[in-house]
């Protein structure tokens, strides 16, 4: 218990890396786009593997996915991973990797607002309070840095704050899909979607060649797609399959934290004290309204629809 407990720990540290690969990254001469599509590359053989063996078991077991649902799976993974994904990457081009991952970290509470404006789900006490809190600490932290000297700051926190809001959506619709197509085989399907627009994306962009870039873009890319992609996500499964995924959520929560420290370290990034008040605020939150849902499911028999923004962009995220 108390290994898979470290795995899990270490894994979402490793997880958190990412945005600061994408700072480190954009020290060189390279877009967005490119940088997405280099780090999808790397990590396709991954996805392409999972889809194959997840092929031949639903041959086995003769359970065909409808082709409404196939079209439904294409759209949400190009939603989940490539429309979120490049929000993300745009966003930090303008703000700091710290910041990026505390606006990132508030898609449960937008999973619950939209649950509760779109499905009228009803919003408990409890929700309501983590609510406060999370938005609370976002609002101390984003008056802060509205003070520092970065330009398109404003710019910045809006593109990834409609990357939250845009994989709180496609969490909203793979928890509708997820019980009938099964995690694995929905997750590889939606990774190759993903794949294929950014790599026609970039093309149309940036033309197809993406060679010739300074050996750091490479580095960095790789790092990305296998030390804070695919590594970590069999670590996170393994330790969900241990501890179970309440656990492992509350352990993940690290995240923030461990992106500051790293972002410290590697990129020079300072907090001032309402960052860090806005900070905890919003771990604190965000923990409330995970232990609500907990709670809340395990008076019911509803299957758990939440994966981690890291850990849906790998097909090993959730087994």
């Amino acid at each position: 218990m108390l290994l898979a407990a470290g795995i899990t720990f270490f894994g979402s540290v490793m997880f958190s890396s990412k945005a600061v690969l994408v700072k480190l990254a954009y020290q060189y001469e390279v877009t967005s786009a490119e940088l997405l599509a280099l780090r999808m590359g790397f990590a396709l053989p991954f996805y392409a593997f999972f889809a194959f063996r997840e092929r031949r078991k639903s041959k086995e077991s003769g359970k065909r996915i409808a082709r409404l649902d196939w079209l439904k799976i294409i759209l949400l993974g190009i939603a989940g991973s490539y429309v979120a994904s490049l929000l993300d990457f745009w966003g930090l081009q303008y703000i700091s990797a710290s910041f990026e991952r505390l606006i990132l970290f508030t898609y449960p509470t937008i999973v619950v607002l939209i649950g509760w404006i779109l499905f009228g789900e009803r919003l408990n006490k409890a929700q309501a309070v983590a609510l406060l809190l999370t938005y609370s600490g976002i609002i101390l932290a984003f008056v802060e840095n509205l003070g520092g000297q970065q330009p398109n700051f404003l710019l910045g926190a809006s593109l990834v704050f409609a990357c939250a809001f845009v994989y709180a959506s496609y969490l909203v619709g793979s928890g509708r899909l997820l019980p009938r197509i099964g995690t694995m085989r929905y997750t590889s399907i939606a990774m190759l979607s993903a794949a294929m627009a950014i790599f026609v994306h970039n093309g149309i962009q940036n033309g197809f060649d993406l060679f010739g870039f300074d050996q750091g873009v490479y580095f960095y890319a790789f790092l990305m797609a296998v030390l804070a992609t695919v590594i970590p996500s069999f670590m996170i499964s393994e330790g969900i399959r241990v501890i179970g995924s309440s656990n492992a959520g509350i352990i993940g929560s690290i995240g923030p934290i461990s992106t500051i420290v790293l972002a410290y370290i590697f990129l020079n990034e300072r907090l001032g004290l309402l960052q860090w008040l806005g900070t905890l605020l919003v771990i604190i939150g965000v923990l409330y309204i995970s232990l609500s849902k907990s709670k809340k499911k395990r008076e019911t028999i509803s299957p758990p629809t939440v994966q981690s923004y890291d850990q849906a962009e790998n097909p090993a995220a959730r087994q």
